[in-house]
């Protein structure tokens, strides 16, 4: 393609050698002229629009991002929101370092990478937006010809102005292309080039290499998104194949009975009533732990969903699971069909703000199990996260370990309700 024909160093040729000696590497090869670099840089953009396929995303956009969440998301949820916005706008207009925005999906990390995108190319900016599995298809097909070599492509990605990978982690993950993941995150990484990068991944579940380098404060800025799925706002538990909440729903402090129409002792009335209080002291300020143990049917559960219904309420949703099916959980992620690692559904469960376990000591006794929930406990406990436990044993027959944590009256209190089972008349 011809350069401009007034051009007083090409006259119109578009091309020219440079003046270098014979022993240069680039000696007698045909560059484009200086009057053609609007041109070049046009067209490289208009390429890796293309390849960003950013045409479906192009209204997604800082100005109609919902920088708060919907209606009645909760303050941390709304919170997390909002500073992973401001952190994307800072990013997209500065573009120093990498920005890693991690969070469940739905959660919009991709409305904020592709804002970054968008405003980037709106600025001039060469930008390269793509998820990570296209990326590989990008790099298989130059191996089948196209306008580029692979060697060109590969490249050019690793060299783009801007590059922001969109969910990172969903990836075929063969040797072959983790070793091209690593070379191209290792290229920007050294050479310190703006790099975005989004996933539902937590930062244990990324390869060691890769992971190194994403915890490098001097480089990486890290957010973590904690709204829910935007396309399924009645989900606010944050861990939906886990909690069992939702089956307690109508569980509540509201429509607890103190059961003063039945025939209970005065005794029996005083420890319902000082249960009670304690839970909803508890739901109000959760602080330590609240052990709730008694015969089966004597509220203990109710309370338990009271708190976490409570907690709820105010934007703060807990994890409520009984122990034997967390163990279940756990257990499923050896399948192979599993989607999620044992240490990151462990880490889920384990740094949960407030974790509400029912059910203690009806588990499966294995070794496994019993490491688990020690390993568990015993982070919970050093960690002193809020912790609401409900037992049907006594617990001195728990085990040990579990049990010497119990014991420790700074961070825990222990409820006994030795009423008979509630039968709803």
């Amino acid at each position: 393609m011809p350069g401009d024909p007034n051009c007083p160093i090409c006259g119109g040729i578009g091309y020219l050698r440079r003046d270098l000696p014979i022993d240069h590497p680039d000696f007698g090869k045909i560059v484009p002229c200086s009057c053609r670099s609007d041109e070049i840089i046009q067209t490289a953009r208009a390429r890796l629009f293309r390849m960003s396929s950013l045409d479906a995303l192009k209204e997604l956009r800082f100005e109609n991002f919902e920088k708060r969440g919907r209606v009645g998301l909760g303050k941390i949820q709304a919170d997390s929101l909002e500073h992973a916005f401001n952190q994307a706008r800072t990013f997209a207009e500065n573009r120093q370092g990498w920005l890693l925005m991690v969070g469940r999906y739905g959660s919009g990390k991709t409305h904020l990478a592709a804002s970054i995108a968008n405003f980037a190319i709106e600025a001039g900016v060469s930008t390269l937006f793509l998820t990570v599995p296209d990326l590989l298809d990008w790099l298989r097909f130059s191996y089948s010809g196209g306008d580029m070599s692979f060697e060109d492509r590969f490249e050019e990605i690793r060299e783009t102005p801007l590059l922001i990978l969109d969910d990172f982690g969903t990836q075929n993950a063969t040797a072959w292309a983790q070793e091209k993941i690593f070379q191209i995150m290792n290229h920007r990484y050294i050479n310190q080039l703006p790099t975005v990068v989004t996933s539902n991944l937590i930062i244990n579940d990324f390869e060691g290499r890769i992971r190194s380098r994403l915890q490098d404060p001097n480089l990486v800025t890290v957010v973590k998104l904690l709204a829910p799925d935007y396309r399924n706002p009645t989900d606010d538990t944050g861990h939906p194949e886990l909690s069992t909440l939702g089956l307690h729903g109508r569980q509540t402090f509201g429509n607890f009975s103190l059961r003063k129409n039945e025939k209970l002792s005065s005794e029996n009335q005083r420890d319902l009533k000082k249960a009670f209080e304690a839970a909803r002291d508890f739901g109000e300020n959760p602080q330590g732990w609240l052990v709730f143990t008694g015969p089966y049917g004597s509220g203990k559960t109710h309370l338990a969903a009271a708190i976490g219904n409570y907690q709820a309420g105010l934007g703060f949703p807990p994890l409520m699971v009984s122990v034997p099916d967390l163990l279940d959980h756990l257990r499923a992620t050896f399948s192979p069909n599993s989607d999620v690692s044992l240490d990151r559904r462990f880490e889920e469960v384990r740094k949960s703000r407030l974790l509400i376990l029912d059910d203690l000591g009806t588990q499966s006794a294995t070794p496994w199990a019993r490491e688990k929930l020690y390993q568990l406990f015993n982070y919970r406990y050093n960690a002193e996260l809020p912790t609401v436990i409900t037992t049907s044993s006594k617990t001195e027959d728990l085990d040990p370990r579990l049990y010497s944590r119990m014991q420790d009256e700074r961070i825990c209190s222990i409820i006994v309700i030795p009423v008979p089972a509630y039968r709803g008349k």
